[in-house]
């Protein structure tokens, strides 16, 4: 009963590829600084870095097991990297696609990993980074749980999901592409199923009105290029209020996708708890 305790030594630093007086492109170098008044701790990123990434899946490891012993499961995949695509979910089989992810180190549902893996290389070889999307499953979460207006299930999981550097954006279901839908097709029909109410399609991704209705959560969001390159960009320099140039060096991937997949996943999961203690209190995962 007594609260957990998980360290995690960030000993592997490099602080002196980092400089404060000249932002990188697309980093949270400058805004922190203008949050803070120049107070803002630089290296690494600061309180922007990924690394604060490592807290949140250990403690979602032991979140992640609670809602297992509740029967909701959560997977995620690489829907896409550059310009190689895989699969979507298969919402009439999802037990089996769960079982592949599972089986996979690298989390695709088709067998497209060397040519992601070839993608990403392609990009490294020319001291650049590519982007991705990342669909995510939640299933076996029973109907009712969220609230309409500001703590929506929609609402909640894509304030956790821009809390993860790098998301730009995020689709719940169908998405975007109810733009050239007609209602004829993109409205979910109800049914019931083994006397259980579920829909003939699931284009809203398992949420009306910010409410789970029993069908699959299923959401797709994207990752943008690493923003760390080793190519000349342009920039300033803030203490001689010129413009300047940066070439950015040290340990940077060129492509973040892969590793961003598992915080998606735990945050996912973490959101998913709170909302089942909002709606049940302590006892929602005991």
């Amino acid at each position: 009963g007594a609260p957990l305790c998980i360290l995690i030594p960030n000993e592997n630093v490099r602080s002196e590829d980092y400089n404060p007086d000249v932002p990188r492109p697309s980093h949270a170098d400058y805004v922190t600084r203008m949050d803070s008044k120049g107070y803002n701790d630089y290296r690494g990123g600061g309180a922007s870095s990924a690394r604060l990434t490592a807290p949140i899946v250990a403690l979602s490891s032991i979140v992640m097991k609670a809602l297992e012993d509740k029967g909701i499961s959560i997977e995620s995949h690489i829907k896409s990297l550059g310009r190689v695509n895989d699969r979507k979910f298969d919402e009439s089989n999802l037990d089996n696609d769960f079982r592949i992810l599972k089986s996979k180190d690298y989390p695709v549902l088709n067998d497209v990993e060397n040519e992601m893996k070839e993608e990403v290389s392609s990009y490294k070889n020319a001291s650049d980074s590519i982007g991705g999307t990342i669909e995510t499953c939640v299933k076996g979460l029973d109907a009712g749980i969220g609230e309409p207006w500001f703590d929506s299930m929609e609402g909640k999981l894509s304030n956790a999901m821009f809390s993860i550097p790098g998301i730009k954006g995020i689709e719940f279901g169908l998405g975007f592409g109810f733009k050239d839908t007609p209602g004829s097709i993109a409205n979910d029909e109800f049914t019931y199923k083994d006397s259980k109410v579920v829909t003939k399609t699931n284009n809203n991704g398992g949420i009306n009105g910010g409410i789970s209705n029993g069908m699959p959560i299923i959401f797709t969001v994207v990752v943008r290029p690493t923003a760390s390159i080793a190519k000349a960009q342009n920039t300033i320099n803030l203490p001689t209020k010129e413009d300047d140039v940066i070439e950015i060096k040290g340990r940077h991937d060129a492509s973040i996708v892969r590793r961003a997949l598992i915080v998606v996943k735990s945050l996912t999961a973490l959101t998913i708890a709170d909302l089942l203690i909002e709606k049940e209190g302590r006892k929602a995962l005991k």
